[in-house]
């Protein structure tokens, strides 16, 4: 078996958005130029990665603080991203759409959304509160007479291209000399608390420093490796649906029906999709389709909130995985208690394409810095789930 002399001062398990989005802030820094890093994907075409099965959605519409903050500053990075990723002057193209979020409520759900609106306003966020008849004048295609209000984002909420934003990340971050092994971490070697090798299926033993936990879907198995067993992160199935209609309906954003069904443009065809209710989200690793939620649960919605959806095909759709923190929904960010040198980067619940570059530059200051400089996320910690203080997303999509 090969065997890795030189130790890694940090490794990264996880090569998709996150993970790139990490390698690419250490490398940029000063500190970090000298220091060896490394991205372990075992997976290099991202046939089956988590980022480039998404849907691609960038919002700002949250209803906890950080993740508001974190959403505005991968926004502002986002605007940057051409200059900042541009490898040998060829700037990478991320397809961003900013067309904004538009979350719909019933006169049920009326009160949490001007919540959520107030505390997006008070926090800088440019959001936009419609009552139902400006939904109306503004949206002529939407049917409004069961809604009370809704939400719109004015700058930095849209979609992008998964994959280029994963690809621009990984290109510059090699750039600036990280190393990435196409390979699977198979073990973790811990002596009195801390991680001091990792163990690759095919290269053997790599003495590390410090090990990132950016492996998504599959973040409990490696955080059992450093003997951590209580990160509950599970592997959840979502389905992605294409389809056509035979009206044209313009200017759409990102809807949000109160249903919890979403859909978006994609060039003349429309995305859209929905959680399936608690119950039915068992764990899974598979990536079978099932049209039948399409046509019993997202189909009646869609032609209930626009009339012309009535009349729509079916085109090619997709599975991915969420990485899903079971407790409360957000990510799980730093290092763990127990192992200081594993840090995690966990469970973001289908937010972590749109919440990588936030928390990418996070996570280099806690390794390189020792503290958080630009974003405080301590509350995002693991330390809150023994505690039993729980950041609780409203805004789950």
């Amino acid at each position: 078996m090969p065997v890795i002399a030189d130790p890694f001062d940090i490794l990264i398990v996880g090569g998709g958005v996150v993970g790139c989005s990490t390698a690419y802030f250490l490398s940029a820094r000063e500190e970090g130029r000298d220091l060896r890093i490394a991205v372990v994907e075992e997976d290099s075409t991202y046939a089956r990665a988590s980022t480039t099965l998404s849907v691609g959605g960038i919002r700002q519409q949250f209803s906890t603080p950080e993740n508001i903050r974190i959403a505005q500053a991968s926004a502002d990075f986002l605007r940057q991203a051409p200059e900042l990723l541009a490898v040998d002057g060829e700037k990478p193209e991320l397809g961003f759409v900013e067309a904004g979020y538009l979350f719909l409520a019933t006169p049920e759900g009326g009160e949490i959304l001007r919540e959520n609106h107030r505390l997006q306003v008070e926090l800088g966020a440019r959001v936009c509160l419609l009552e139902a008849q400006e939904l109306g004048e503004r949206f002529p295609w939407l049917r409004t007479d069961d809604l009370a209000a809704g939400t719109l984002g004015l700058e930095g909420e849209g979609w992008l291209d998964p994959y280029s934003l994963l690809r621009a990340f990984r290109a510059k971050a090699r750039d600036q000399g990280v190393t990435f092994l196409d390979d699977r971490v198979v073990g973790l070697g811990v002596a009195t608390g801390r991680v001091s090798f990792a163990l690759l299926e095919r290269l053997g033993p790599a003495p590390v420093g410090a090990v990132v936990n950016a492996a998504g879907p599959r973040a409990r198995d490696v955080a059992r490796m450093a003997g951590i067993l209580d990160l509950p992160v599970e592997s959840r199935k979502r389905f992605v649906y294409r389809f056509r209609c035979q009206e044209p309906v313009e200017g759409v954003p990102l809807t949000v029906d109160p249903s919890g069904v979403y859909f978006r443009p994609e060039g003349p065809e429309f995305l859209c999709g929905v959680s399936p209710p608690e119950a039915e989200d068992a764990e899974t690793t598979d990536l079978e389709m099932d049209y039948g939620l399409f046509h019993d649960t997202i189909w009646p919605v869609l032609a209930h909130r626009v009339p012309a959806f009535q009349a729509i095909r079916l085109g090619f759709s997709w599975a991915g995985h969420y990485a899903v923190n079971t407790v409360d929904h957000n990510a799980i960010l730093g290092p763990h208690p127990d192992v200081p040198n594993v840090y995690l980067a966990n469970g973001f619940s289908g937010h972590g394409l749109q919440q990588s570059p936030a928390v990418g530059r996070a996570l280099s200051e806690l390794l390189l810095d020792g503290e958080y400089r630009t974003l405080d996320l301590s509350r995002m910690g693991f330390q809150r789930l023994a505690a039993g203080e729980l950041l609780l997303e409203r805004n789950v999509v």
